[in-house]
């Protein structure tokens, strides 16, 4: 069934929109559908009608960008998107993922042979109900911490990604959990939209990077807003929010916002009403002195 409320124009929601390729401008406001799985992003919801709510409440608002992967669940979010919002409105792209599966425990091991790339491509066709893929992202990355890029070639499964574009099977291609010269191999193989990596006021280790993809016209997608802060810095962001008279969310959301026009935003919530915070929140306008002093706090 597809979702009964009109999507707002783009132009109202925070940030307005980005052109990623010629066919492909998306609200900079989107959303990441990752928690509208079971705890731990294993297994069905709790309430699946809310689940779907969600989803219909985030086209009502205009947002045309939602993250999603068929390793969520596993199946279970890409399920709930075509459930909710298919047949699809023209102006909805939806970006997934590949490069990881799940296994009985919940784990996440890595998935990106060439052998292994394929069946995930196809995964995410039936499970979304397309023809094509819009965006597939090839996560990469790992290390100590689950969310940090780790050198070495990613030329052979990039490679394989490249040829089911040609094929067909997938519009443009991204890129996760990658350092600067992994982005420039991947460019160097095929064209790259949108790199998405861990980032936030307090996490600013991809600076240098999100600079130079902005020269290119090229999307950065940061995840986890508020992970990783040392309680110092979320004092900090604290202090700020409260004289705003804002949420910590809500000012980590705008901050990043006005970081850097080719910032797109994925805040993920399986709340309807926690949906509409963020997407307010993010409207806040920082002034010189409040961006000064979440400056500092970056590790």
């Amino acid at each position: 069934m597809a979702a009964t409320t009109r999507p707002v124009a783009a132009t109202t929601l925070p940030g307005g929109t980005f052109t990623m390729a010629e066919d492909l401008t998306v609200t900079r406001m989107g959303y990441g559908a990752m928690q509208l799985a079971g705890p731990r992003v294993f297994g069905p919801p709790a309430d699946r009608d809310a689940a779907v709510a969600v989803l219909r409440e985030a086209m009502g608002l205009g947002i045309t960008h939602i993250d999603t992967a068929d390793f969520y669940g596993p199946h279970v979010t890409n399920e709930l998107i075509r459930e909710a919002l298919a047949p699809y409105s023209g102006a909805l792209h939806i970006v997934t993922k590949v490069g990881s599966v799940r296994d009985a425990e919940g784990g996440w091991p890595h998935a990106r042979s060439p052998e292994q790339l394929r069946p995930q491509v196809h995964d995410n066709l039936r499970t979304l109900g397309l023809d094509a893929l819009d965006i597939v992202n090839l996560r990469v990355g790992g290390g100590p911490d689950g969310h940090s890029p780790v050198p070495g070639s990613i030329a052979e499964p990039f490679t394989a990604l490249a040829r089911m574009r040609q094929e067909g099977l997938v519009k443009h291609l991204g890129i996760s959990v990658v350092n600067a010269a992994q982005v420039a191999e991947a460019q160097s193989i095929a064209p790259v939209v949108c790199v998405q990596n861990w980032y936030n006021v307090a996490k600013r280790d991809d600076d240098d990077l999100i600079d130079s993809l902005a020269t290119q016209g090229i999307a950065y997608v940061p995840f986890w807003p508020l992970g990783g802060f040392s309680p110092l810095q979320s004092a900090t962001l604290e202090s700020v929010a409260a004289r705003l008279d804002a949420t910590p969310m809500a000012v980590a959301l705008a901050w990043l916002l006005q970081r850097s026009p080719n910032i797109l935003l994925i805040p993920g919530t399986s709340s309807v009403a926690h949906l509409r915070e963020n997407v307010a929140g993010a409207a806040l306008t920082l002034p010189e002195d409040a961006l000064a002093e979440l400056n500092r706090i970056a590790s």
